[in-house]
């Protein structure tokens, strides 16, 4: 493949940068999933793509690449597999992700939780996940074990789909996210078993990841974020969209108004004040925030 001539196309600015076709979008990012894009040309690449972002086209051929190079994970007979990926960990707020997983599996819904941390300004999501005896297994074998027999585990992306790993370490080396950070939430480990849960930061991929998941077909859940993770914020529901085969519809509206601090709920916690939190919670000594019941709700229906 001639990266100077795909540089050339996707590489003139926002205004005046062309998009590549699907094909051709599979092969590139094949190939940088491969290590086979020399350090220089990847760069170049990775820039342009952020200033002129991905086309729905580049993403669905992103997506081919990953789908090729995936390890699949075996999902239980019974409800599909919601798909949490954490790449974020918290930073002012407590993370409930780890409850949105647990709540599931209580119901007999099979989760899993894949996902990397280097942010040295936020709590790792895998610390806290360790705090709640959830531990990464090392291959997609063990973590098919995990989910027969908890009905929950978690998974690094490094274990799923290798070449993407080095991808995203580079956002300390670059100063900023790219096409990697992107596509890391739309890994699918248990392709036409699975309830992907996609959440965003910007406004903007709201409308990118609606496109995409349409046309992507499969069954997901696309909201924003708290602090970058998945769970609904507990201090304002944000709006939820679910996806069965294409067909969007509004599965949790959103709620207007602030966001202000709720009393129960502390600011900042230590990992270890953060699990003891939610194992409150899930032993019904402290209650469950209402945003969190919907999500679970919403994904319960999508899984069954």
């Amino acid at each position: 493949m001639k990266y100077g001539a795909i540089i050339k196309e996707i590489g003139r600015g926002a205004k005046g940068a062309r998009d590549l076709d699907t094909a051709a979008a599979a092969a590139l990012f094949g190939d940088i999933l491969d290590g086979a894009v020399p350090e220089l040309e990847l760069g170049a690449i990775l820039i342009a793509f952020r200033i002129k972002s991905e086309a729905l086209p580049e993403l669905l051929g992103f997506k081919q690449a990953m789908d090729a190079r995936t390890a699949q994970v075996t999902v239980p007979e019974g409800p599909r597999c919601v798909m949490l990926p954490t790449y974020n960990g918290a930073r002012r707020q407590a993370n409930l992700m780890p409850l949105v997983a647990l709540l599931l599996a209580r119901d007999g819904v099979p989760v899993l939780i894949q996902g990397r941390h280097d942010f040295e300004t936020r709590v790792s999501p895998f610390e806290l996940l360790a705090a709640l005896d959830l531990h990464p297994a090392a291959e997609a074998a063990e973590a098919s074990a995990q989910l027969a027999h908890r009905r929950v585990a978690c998974i690094g992306v490094d274990k799923l789909l290798p070449g993407l790993d080095p991808l995203l370490a580079l956002r300390i080396r670059m100063g900023v996210r790219a096409s990697g950070h992107t596509m890391a939430k739309l890994i699918d480990p248990c392709r036409g078993r699975s309830v992907r849960v996609v959440a965003v930061t910007h406004p903007e991929y709201l409308e990118r990841m609606d496109d995409f998941l349409r046309a992507d077909g499969g069954r997901a859940m696309l909201m924003r974020g708290t602090e970058g993770e998945i769970y609904a914020n507990p201090r304002r529901c944000p709006e939820m969209k679910v996806y069965v085969n294409g067909e969007g519809a509004v599965g949790v509206p959103g709620e207007d108004g602030g966001a202000p601090p709720l009393v129960g709920l502390p600011d900042a916690p230590s990992v270890a004040d953060n699990a003891a939190l939610i194992r409150a919670m899930l032993a019904g000594e402290a209650p469950v925030p209402e945003p969190i019941l919907k999500q679970v709700a919403a994904l319960r229906a999508l899984a069954i």
